[in-house]
């Protein structure tokens, strides 16, 4: 365990000191991490050392310490105005646009490589699942050193905060389902499993947060008042998940919403640490997964599992047009919803970028998941993808059509 913690440590440190040439060369952060994970683990491996990583050793870490401050903070940080007066098309893309976008890109993933026998359909559709979850992180970045429209920013923040806990419960649901066959799947039990995790989930995040707003005003200083959040983001996730059964990340974001507005709106001197001790945290969190992904990442990944790779790039592509070109202005037909411009189009089809919770959730995947490593070969494609050639053009992109 020691020897693990050391290798992050000596890997985030390298990646920290050549962060400004990340930004000289215009490229995430995210993607040097990878790449000095995977050129460090590589080296590692070839002096004949065992870096100590196994997949049952993260699992826990990753689906109940790093996501939940990944969607904490994200919620916490959001702007609550401008994502309530989006809302409807908010939750259009996070709920029915994203389930249409996993289903498809499932189906197009299972045709694509054509091997019913190793690689099974429900396994398919949990590829098409977790590359549904979106991560605008580089491209929020961007609007801010632009001032991007409230509107535009809230479209794809809001989109991938409620998506990615979307996502998380329908894959609980898909690998649970994987990993018991004989219980049989049925389309009923699955919608009322989903419906009562995201409904108790949120019920669960708005009780425990306005117990946290009542007890503020008994907490004095910036350091009470951030621990205050801690506890009820660890209780919210605790009693969701483990006394109710139902989504922890969605009590978290019902917390993290409620807590950051009433935080924002709360005339206080010391307002601003709370929401710069969630990005540090979140930050961290991101760090260690990218870096995950790069010491798990293997040559023979790419040599054997290309052909799946190609087709989960251009099934996750293809199915974000869709969805921002035909779905999307669909919707946006309705009373009361505001279109959006073909500007804004553009920025959305190409920001809907993958990153933390894609990765978070495909190396939580049991081995026991029939076909998991062509899953995760086809993910870590995706978020390569998205690093190294989507999140470069996003700068001239954004630059060009709203700039």
């Amino acid at each position: 365990m020691l020897q693990t913690v050391a290798l992050f440590a000596t890997l985030l440190l390298f990646a920290m000191l050549i962060e400004p040439l990340a930004e000289r060369l215009k490229l995430p952060f995210s993607s040097f991490l990878v790449v000095i994970g995977f050129l460090g683990s590589e080296l590692i491996v070839m002096m004949g050392f065992d870096t100590g990583l196994r997949w049952y050793d993260f699992v826990d870490l990753i689906l109940h310490l790093l996501v939940p401050i990944i969607i904490f903070e994200s919620a916490f940080n959001a702007n609550f105005k401008a994502l309530l007066g989006n809302l409807p098309a908010v939750l259009f893309l996070a709920i029915p646009a994203m389930l249409f976008a996993a289903g498809l890109t499932g189906l197009l993933i299972y045709w694509g490589i054509g091997d019913g026998t190793g690689f099974p359909l429900l396994t398919a559709l949990l590829a098409g699942v977790i590359l549904s979850a979106t991560d605008p992180v580089a491209v929020v970045a961007i609007f801010k050193k632009l001032g991007a429209p409230d509107r535009l920013n809230a479209l794809l923040e809001g989109e991938s905060l409620f998506n990615d806990v979307t996502v998380i419960v329908l894959y609980s649901i898909l690998v649970a389902a994987s990993l018991n066959p004989d219980a049989g799947l049925t389309v009923w039990g699955a919608s009322f499993t989903f419906a009562k995790s995201l409904l108790g989930g949120v019920l669960v995040g708005l009780l425990i947060a306005r117990c946290a707003r009542y007890l503020y005003r008994w907490c004095i200083g910036a350091y009470a008042h951030t621990l205050l959040g801690i506890i009820a983001a660890v209780l919210s996730f605790f009693v969701a998940e483990h006394w109710l059964h139902v989504s922890g990340v969605v009590a978290v974001l019902s917390a993290g919403l409620v807590l950051g507005e009433f935080c924002r709106k709360t005339a206080q001197k010391d307002h601003h640490f709370a929401p710069e001790f969630w990005e540090l945290n979140a930050y961290i969190a991101n760090a260690i997964l990218f870096i995950l992904v790069g010491v798990t990442i293997t040559v023979s990944m790419f040599t054997s599992q290309w052909p799946a790779m190609l087709v989960g790039i251009g099934a996750a592509t293809l199915v974000r047009f869709v969805v921002i070109y035909g779905l999307l202005p669909a919707f946006t037909l309705l009373p009361r919803i505001e279109p959006c411009n073909s500007n804004y189009k553009q920025v959305m089809m190409w920001g809907g970028l993958r990153g933390a919770v894609s990765l978070a959730l495909v190396l939580a995947v049991p081995v026991e998941v029939e076909g998991w490593y062509t899953v995760q070969s086809i993910v870590y494609a995706v978020v390569i993808f998205t690093l190294f050639v989507q999140a470069p053009l996003m700068d001239r992109l954004v630059r060009k059509t709203i700039g």
